[in-house]
């Protein structure tokens, strides 16, 4: 009986050491986790994306950055500046950003330290800081923040999130957002205490309150990498006016595929009184 007693203890044992070894390794490679860059150099944005141009901003630490502006049409419209996600860079983002400029919009595709041969490794608060240099290079256009629509997707959904609680845009698009990363986190380590272990939280459901712009939100409902289910409760959190889609057999990445993009230009035109040439597609708005 003792010596079955020193065996479980010793099992115990083992499986305790085991776990806090699993923890202690999630906790070290947390950021190799969260964050998957493309580091190379996109290459020439004349070729990439013809008709914009190089947008360079230094970061409050001091970071010289790279991103690519496509001017609106004209004085009037709005420049979509958007956050991309934790994987690849701004190259990738190319295709929605067309699709955007071609209503007319102008587009800023912000790309992160570390991203797309930006210096720097990425962080919760240094994409904060990149995204603040971004806005601030396209001050310096004469672009204020009303007349910005801040477009976030993904982990991107934190940074537009935070620069809408700075600074107030006209609207905030957010596609595939997640109400945190320890939410996203504890549907992938259910066993780990993930909400005492990240260092970067991105809680947009605690800031979405304090968002004073009209909200659009766009996710798929078979998205497996950030379930519907968070874009909902956001949704349900904006204070304001808000509109949400939720579309049936999309996933994280493909929402484009499902004429997102024509709903998001839409919901733009209603909130700043444009003429775009297309006809309104009105949203239902659904509630969490």
């Amino acid at each position: 009986m003792i010596q079955m007693g020193a065996v479980l203890s010793r099992v115990m044992a083992g499986i305790v050491l085991g776990y806090a070894v699993v923890v202690g390794v999630l906790f070290l490679l947390q950021r190799r986790l969260m964050y998957f860059p493309d580091v190379s150099s996109p290459g020439p944005v004349s070729q990439a994306f013809p008709g914009a141009s190089d947008l360079l901003s230094t970061t409050q630490d001091g970071l010289p950055l790279l991103h690519w502006y496509y001017p609106p049409k004209d004085g009037n419209k709005p420049v979509v500046v958007l956050f991309h996600g934790n994987a690849g860079n701004r190259a990738g983002r190319v295709f929605k950003a067309q699709a955007l400029a071609a209503a007319g919009l102008g587009v800023l595709l912000v790309e992160y330290r570390g991203y797309g041969g930006n210096p720097g490794k990425p962080s919760e608060e240094g994409l904060y800081a990149d995204g603040r240099s971004a806005l601030l290079a396209l001050a310096s256009r004469g672009i204020g923040p009303e007349r910005m629509v801040f477009y976030g997707e993904s982990i991107g959904s934190g940074v537009a999130t935070q620069m809408a609680v700075e600074v107030t845009p006209a609207a905030l698009v957010l596609e595939a957002p997640l109400t945190s990363s320890a939410a996203v986190a504890r549907g992938q380590y259910p066993l780990v205490g993930t909400q005492w272990l990240l260092m970067d939280k991105y809680d947009n459901l605690a800031k979405m309150p304090f968002v004073d712009a009209p909200v659009m939100i766009v996710h798929g409902e078979d998205d497996r990498v950030i379930p519907v289910h968070q874009g909902r409760t956001l949704l349900g959190a904006a204070k304001g006016a808000r509109k949400g889609l939720f579309v049936p057999g999309a996933g994280h990445n493909n929402l484009y595929a499902f004429g997102v993009d024509r709903a998001v230009i839409s919901f733009i035109a209603l909130n700043m009184g444009l003429q775009h040439g297309q006809e309104a597609l009105y949203l239902e708005e659904e509630e969490p």
